[in-house]
């Protein structure tokens, strides 16, 4: 088939305008390459060009192209190599001397023995190329040892990613010495299965080492004193296990800055032994490990940022550790209850504990961590309490050093909570403040107690317990009486209340009056009927149950007596409890309402609601009275209780 020339012409100066307008970089496919083999005439279409990228599928008759290229190509990609074009690839390499413009180098998807690519790599060595960078390399078989010359080089950084071995049997050191002893700044070999590096025969010009996602162990680099010049080591994703002996390998390392150990298995038991780690050191990444709280036993003292993302640590000890100088703590993804303090960290400006344990963290932080600008405490399970209130707060005094809120603040706890945001999360400071709330109570208590011990003053109420008292110890008595006791039996016909100060009233007139003349008025009064050897109030209440009516003589002495009181109490239990009518008031003189004792609240419901009879100071009235006071009193009493009271000395009976 005759290929159209014209048209791949054009095909290929589009293919070489769009690389110079949009980055300077052309893949040259197989039809670029036979237009390239029919058409070598048009040097001018490629004389621009910096960055290419093409299978190594060339042939001899392809070389007017690669003369071009070597004179204007700064960066270059080859792909596809196998074991038949690794005389080919050295043949071409060669043509980059130091001089050419060519200054990075990758090949990717790379099959050759041990030899060749040893000799790929001298060519290299001895080029123009600064970075050279290998990718997917494979079938590396009859590893042996190479003398390579190292001299003369403007070689910078080389970086291998995926390299696999496939001699089962080989001495170790014929691989590993060749990289260890490089003299270069910068080398990258990851995701190779590595189980070793040797340290540096002489004195290394390393600055930067990666050997990121490999088989490394505890034995890497101890008592390796030749990486004097070394500033970055990462040795994430690999098996590192004991957080000391990693110590011990950067002790020798007096440059190094930065050091990433992060995804490894490290532990750190609190060993007697301390830590040495190399004084220069600044950065240090322990992220996603097996460390605990005991790690801050094992720190460098110069460290200013530090990741402790996504390990065990539970606690940050106070007093352990002094690290003045630390300035950035991540602690995210640990086991955290608190948000921790700045006792051992003076310089502490960024904090980072999102993804722990927290429920209600301390308030105070800020005010023992005064450096801090930024802190990062979202995505903990909060508990919407009382004692969050006072973070809530924190937060408003901030000056927006939380970082993530709101979005990021939401309460776990409790359930019917889940799902709010901190910041509408709200309680009154009284169901808060523990203090203010015992106060409160506290003086509601004395302010209910002051009212009912003011109430059971004025209304006497110590008195009236005191009466309820002897009622019932009179009670008790009377149930336990013997079978042959009388009981309650009515005896009288009234009982006469008195003050002795109108006892004169009492008996020239009331008694003679009541007891003589017509019919039988058996009257009880405390003289003549209170049994001796009991006591008074005893008396009191047996004369008043075993009488048919209980007559009270008003005046402002009665209400000036404290007996009087106890009889009319009595009294009116007896109306109560019986719902009998059996009280008679007889008023012998006015009392002024402002005489009666703010106890005597009885007789002033008795004067206001019953109707009392007036002693009348007009004699032609004495008459009704007494006949009205006889009727009032008029009961047949059992006879067998008047054959009782036979021997009193009631001369009308």
């Amino acid at each position: 088939m005759t290929l159209n020339t014209s048209f791949l012409r054009h095909v290929f100066l589009y293919k070489c305008v769009f690389a110079l307008t949009f980055g300077d970089h052309v893949s040259l496919s197989v039809e670029d390459e036979l237009f390239t083999s029919v058409s070598n005439n048009f040097p001018e279409d490629v004389s621009n060009q910096k960055i290419m990228s093409l299978p190594l599928q060339y042939t001899k008759s392809h070389q007017p192209s690669w003369v071009v290229i070597q004179n204007t190509t700064e960066s270059l990609s080859l792909s596809e190599i196998t074991d038949g074009d690794a005389k080919k690839l050295i043949a071409l390499l060669s043509n980059f001397r130091q001089g050419s413009r060519l200054q990075n180098l990758t090949l990717t998807n790379v099959s050759l023995k041990w030899n060749d690519l040893m000799e790929i790599f001298q060519t290299v060595w001895h080029s123009s190329v600064e970075y050279f960078n290998t990718y997917n390399v494979t079938q590396l078989s009859n590893v042996k040892r190479y003398v390579f010359d190292y001299s003369g080089t403007s070689m910078k950084a080389l970086t291998m990613k995926k390299i696999k071995i496939t001699d089962m049997y080989f001495i170790q050191d014929d691989l590993y010495k060749i990289f260890a002893d490089m003299n270069i700044e910068s080398m990258t070999i990851a995701d190779s299965e590595m189980i070793h590096m040797l340290c540096p025969s002489n004195t290394s010009s390393f600055r930067y080492l990666n050997f990121f996602k490999n088989d490394l162990t505890d034995f890497l680099f101890q008592n390796c004193d030749n990486l004097l010049q070394l500033e970055t080591l990462i040795l994430q994703k690999n098996k590192f296990e004991s957080l000391r002996k990693v110590s011990f390998m950067t002790s020798h390392m007096k440059s190094l800055k930065y050091l990433d150990m992060s995804n490894n298995l490290l532990r750190h038991d609190g060993a007697d032994v301390q830590c040495q780690w190399a004084e220069s050191l600044t950065e240090l990444d322990l992220s996603s490990n097996q460390l605990v709280d005991a790690v801050f036993e094992c720190l460098p003292v110069n460290i200013k940022k530090l990741s402790l993302e996504n390990n065990q640590i539970s606690n940050v000890p106070r007093g352990v550790a002094e690290l003045k100088s630390l300035e950035e703590l991540n602690l995210a993804s640990n086991r955290l209850a608190d948000l921790p303090g700045c006792s051992g960290f003076t310089s502490l400006q960024f904090l980072n504990v999102e993804m722990n344990s927290i429920l209600t963290p301390s308030a105070d932080f800020f005010q023992s961590c005064p450096r801090v600008r930024e802190l990062q405490a979202g995505h903990n399970p909060f508990k919407c309490s009382c004692e969050l209130q006072a973070f809530i707060r924190l937060e408003r005094r901030s000056g927006g050093k939380l970082f993530g809120w709101p979005a990021a603040y939401v309460c776990e706890y409790p359930e019917g909570l889940r799902g709010t945001e901190l910041k509408d999360f709200h309680l009154s400071l009284l169901a808060c403040n523990t203090t203010l709330l015992l106060v409160t109570a506290l003086l509601l208590t004395l302010l209910l107690v002051a009212a009912v011990a003011f109430v059971c003053i004025y209304l006497d109420v110590p008195w009236y317990v005191r009466m309820t008292w002897q009622w019932t110890q009179t009670k008790r008595r009377a149930w336990h009486n013997p079978p042959g006791d009388l009981g309650a039996v009515l005896q009288f016909h009234a009982f006469i209340s008195y003050s002795e100060r109108d006892s004169l009233w009492v008996k020239n007139e009331l008694i003679p009056n009541l007891e003589k003349g017509e019919g039988c008025v058996q009257l009880c009064q405390h003289e003549r009927n209170f049994i001796p050897g009991k006591s008074i109030v005893e008396n009191i209440i047996n004369c008043i149950e075993k009488s048919y009516k209980s007559i009270f003589v008003l005046s402002p002495n009665f209400v000036q007596s404290e007996w009087c009181h106890y009889e009319l109490y009595f009294a009116h239990h007896k109306l109560f409890s019986e719902n009998s009518n059996s009280l008679i008031l007889i008023l012998l003189e006015p009392i002024p309402p402002y005489l009666i004792p703010a106890r005597y609240h009885k007789l002033k419901a008795l004067m206001a609601k019953r109707t009392y009879m007036e002693w009348p100071k007009e004699r032609s009235k004495r008459a009704l009275f007494w006949a009205n006071l006889r009727a009032a009193i008029n009961i047949n009493l059992p006879k067998a209780d008047e054959n009782l009271y036979e021997e009193t000395d009631l001369e009308s009976c």
